[in-house]
């Protein structure tokens, strides 16, 4: 098993190495009730009482955890290791996130060049006096591409603000390439953030450090769900109406 600990919730990886005489379920809803049992045992009646108290008033909590839990089985080749270094890395996260709690906050209603987005990160990027729409043919070339790129870096090294949903292949490797360089990006997304949102891997740290803007227009789905050419086209307005604010 690995574990990681965290103020309020708890992670952990099981490794499963044979045949489970009962559901996964069943076994860690056993392990809930015996953290409970020894709860109780170990606190005052007082504070369990409190407890209890507070979990009958909530819906979604128990004494000890909140009800249900999220598992995901990890099948993929190269899944293991990046949730075994997510897990290593949370602690470092969560203290990144108390420095800097508004580059981490979702901010909705957020309103720029008279769009109304919800954000997560730097939002000062958009006060920014120059920004640069990075918008690609589909069908550039190599060529045009490193060209495009070379001019792009050159104006994100003068202080532009590279902004652009990274739709088409020339957009994600321009965008990619400043990202990797620290330079200062706005991205477009088509789906929104939930209230607990929080950015990824390396996005984190470049909200941290005041590198990175998400910038959100429509609500948050579930579905995994392939954008629409017609959504590209408003991203990329947009984008543009950003930079030109």
């Amino acid at each position: 098993m690995a574990l990681q600990m965290m103020p309020d919730h708890l992670h952990a990886i099981l490794f499963v190495r044979a045949q489970m005489e009962k559901p996964l379920g069943k076994v860690l809803l056993g392990v809930k009730q015996a953290c409970n049992q020894a709860f109780r045992e170990v606190m005052t009646e007082e504070f369990v009482a409190v407890a209890q108290q507070h979990a009958q008033q909530s819906r979604d909590n128990g004494l000890l955890f909140a009800k249900g839990f999220n598992d995901q089985i990890l099948l993929r080749e190269g899944q293991l290791e990046r949730w075994l270094g997510y897990l290593k890395d949370n602690p470092r996260r969560l203290i990144m996130k108390r420095e800097n709690p508004d580059l981490f906050r979702v901010q909705r209603g957020l309103v720029f060049a008279g769009i109304s987005f919800s954000a997560i990160g730097n939002r000062f990027l958009l006060q920014r006096p120059l920004k640069l729409q990075v918008q690609c043919s589909r069908r550039i070339s190599e060529e045009e591409l490193k060209a495009k790129i070379k001019e792009c870096l050159w104006a994100a090294r003068q202080g532009a603000v590279l902004v652009s949903p990274a739709i088409s292949k020339g957009e994600k490797a321009i965008m990619r390439v400043a990202f990797e360089e620290r330079l200062p990006l706005i991205y477009l997304q088509e789906n929104g953030f939930t209230d607990l949102a929080k950015p990824g891997g390396m996005r984190m740290d470049a909200c941290a450090k005041g590198q990175l803007l998400i910038l959100a227009p429509w609500e948050h789905h579930n579905e995994r769900i392939l954008i629409k050419r017609g959504q590209c086209l408003e991203l990329n307005e947009m984008a543009r109406a950003i930079c030109e604010d």
